[in-house]
């Protein structure tokens, strides 16, 4: 089994950070060293430790002075959304029945989905993110596409064929029990096979009858440990379709709580406009609230209140996202500059050890694999992001005045992007130049 030495300055966290002074919740080592056995992290400690313990002659990869952190978590976005990033429109449905669902249709093909999943995870990796949970398109072959790059990458990512059977051009269309059964062939070829995990994935309630929403009921129930992602009150005309379509619920959550879909392992996309009896719900049923700040921007969909849902007395789990292709980048960097700022305009502050607990342990956390991955804890997958806060001009200016790791992280979050992310390590290989890193 091979064993690599990796050196530089360590950063993982414990728990969610207090405060700015909460050095409990994270460890830190200014000279740090993972040893890496096989695919895991076997021992994380300052340099001197590790190399004492290291078997003699062990391969050193040296990346001091720069940053390592385990590979960032990306919690909501969409495989076949790559070609309508940075698409005009005037709010969600409009860019949806604009650019996306036309977009999606092309994804029956199995060498268009293959292609575009090849860019796809070089994409990711070459910003950081390790893992992610994505929707494919309604079609089987994007899921067969987008799990089979993730399984010859090695990555550990979450996704699923989309279920929808209204409301979309008839190329996107399935019906209640296509989905149902292509959803079990996804899970039968795919789910536990490398690192993948499949993910029910109902789109949102506009574009699921009824009889859809049975089915993704019965799926949860057969399949009670795999995750649920859809979409949930993200625009105010959406939520006011959405209750036309469905006006015997009390309110967008309530369709989902009905056909049993909120858990542990659901995760909701954005969740901007929620009622205190929405928030409740979710908070109840321990559902994951996915915030997607760039998306949120971009199409005018509104600010979610990420802090105050974390601290009501029924606390929402909240989680972080790019959502592209209505997000506006691929970087988890940009995404948490932007989350800042939305909590600026609402008053709040939401501080630089927070944004990175998110990007990685939280995240995990969220998805329910924190034994796993988002940290450098001996015995989990060795998923990594190498970091350097001086990767541009003006960043290197001004590391010049960084004083403490608290400036220097703000400064990543604020000014990084693709150019920041030295490496990207995913199962111990160094990934971010694709597959010829191994």
């Amino acid at each position: 089994m091979t064993q690599k030495l990796i050196r530089g300055r360590l950063l993982s966290f414990k728990r969610a950070p207090h405060s700015l002074t909460d050095t409990d919740s994270y460890a830190y080592e200014s000279d740090g060293a993972l040893l890496i056995v096989g695919d895991r992290i076997s021992v994380a400690g300052s340099y001197g430790t590790v190399k004492a313990i290291a078997p003699e002659g062990v391969e050193e990869v040296d990346h001091r002075p720069h940053l390592i952190l385990p590979g960032f978590i990306d919690m909501h976005l969409h495989f076949p959304q790559m070609q309508v990033i940075a698409s005009y429109a005037a709010d969600l449905l409009e860019w949806l029945n604009t650019y996306t669902f036309p977009e999606e249709c092309r994804f029956v093909e199995s060498e268009h989905a293959a292609r575009i999943a090849t860019h796809f995870y070089d994409e990711l990796l070459r910003h950081g993110t390790t893992t992610a949970a994505a929707y494919c398109s309604v079609h089987k072959t994007s899921a067969d596409a987008f799990f089979a790059e993730a399984l010859t990458r090695g990555m550990c990512m979450v996704g699923g064929k989309v279920m929808m059977d209204r409301n979309a051009p008839q190329g996107l269309l399935d019906t209640p029990e296509m989905s149902y059964d292509e959803t079990r062939a996804v899970i039968a070829d795919w789910h536990g096979r490398g690192r993948n995990h499949v993910a029910i994935t109902p789109r949102f309630a506009i574009t699921s009858t009824p009889g859809q929403m049975k089915a993704a009921q019965a799926l949860a129930q057969e399949f009670p440990d795999l995750h649920i992602q859809t979409h949930l009150s993200e625009n105010h005309d959406e939520i006011r379709y959405t209750m036309e379509l469905y006006p015997e619920a009390t309110d967008y959550t309530d369709i989902y709580a009905h056909y049993g879909l909120l858990g542990k392992k659901t995760l909701l996309g954005h969740a901007i406009h929620l009622s205190e009896r929405e928030a409740d719900a979710l908070s109840e049923a321990g559902a994951v609230a996915v915030h997607c700040p760039t998306s949120n921007l971009f199409l005018g969909s509104g600010l979610f209140p990420m802090k105050s849902l974390m601290r009501r007395e029924k606390p929402v789990r909240v989680a972080v996202a790019t959502d592209i292709g209505g997000g506006s980048s691929y970087s988890m960097l940009r995404t948490m500059d932007e989350a800042y700022k939305i909590q600026q305009l609402l008053g709040e502050r939401l501080n630089p050890l927070e944004s990175f607990y998110l990007m990685t342990r939280g995240n995990a956390e969220a998805l329910s694999m924190a034994d796993e991955i988002g940290t450098l804890e001996p015995g989990t997958a060795a998923d990594l992001v190498v970091l350097n806060a001086a990767s541009t001009p003006a960043m290197r200016l001004r590391m010049e005045t960084v004083k403490t790791l608290l400036e220097e992280l703000f400064l990543l979050q604020t000014m990084g992007d693709d150019r920041t992310v030295v490496e990207t390590y995913v199962a111990g290989k160094a990934m971010k130049g694709g597959l010829a890193g191994e």
